[in-house]
């Protein structure tokens, strides 16, 4: 899998400013802060041939990848190769990287929460839930717990995160970007 810096891909843009950018973050994160020039196809409905075909994307230049951080990027890759594009390459450290090295972004008028930030709030929450259920009403409540420990630790250790491929499909991270 080919990747680039957040300043090399910066250098490419000032040089070649019709470059393909996608975002595959959700429209709600997109719209709170992107790269400009970038656009938004969310991982969830990514379909590169349909892309390809409507003229969108072109297999033969390059498509340079990101999310906040680059996992979801790297998902969208794969997806790319698998359906035969070979010119794909990821942005390393993603919009956040971008942010970070002062290059210029975008902002939409609102603050959004971020994906990895919901994914906190209803671990925490299930933990929460799992313990105070343990005590005030069965023992068996401290399963749940367990099981979002096992969640985390297995999405820390992988860089796959089940919770965050549903939260993106929520309704409020699908609002279509205005």
């Amino acid at each position: 899998m080919k990747t680039i810096t957040v300043r090399e891909l910066y250098s490419i843009l000032l040089a070649q400013p019709e470059t393909t950018v996608l975002d595959v973050r959700t429209p709600v994160e997109f719209q709170g802060l992107h790269v400009a020039r970038a656009y938004n196809i969310p991982l969830s409905s990514l379909n590169p041939k349909l892309l390809a075909t409507a003229g969108r994307i072109s297999q033969i230049q390059p498509i340079y990848l990101l999310c906040q951080s680059g996992r979801r990027a790297k998902l969208a890759a794969q997806q790319f190769t698998r359906d035969g594009f070979e010119n794909t390459v990821v942005v390393e450290g993603g919009t956040q990287a971008w942010k970070e090295a002062g290059l210029p972004v975008e902002r939409g008028e609102t603050e959004v929460i971020s994906l990895e930030r919901q994914v906190r709030v209803v671990a925490g929450s299930l933990v929460l839930i799992g313990v105070a259920g343990a005590y005030f009403i069965h023992p068996g409540f401290i399963g749940l717990s367990a099981f979002v420990g096992a969640g985390l630790v297995f999405a820390g250790v992988t860089d796959w995160c089940g919770m965050v491929l549903l939260l993106a499909r929520l309704p409020w991270n699908n609002r279509p970007v205005e």
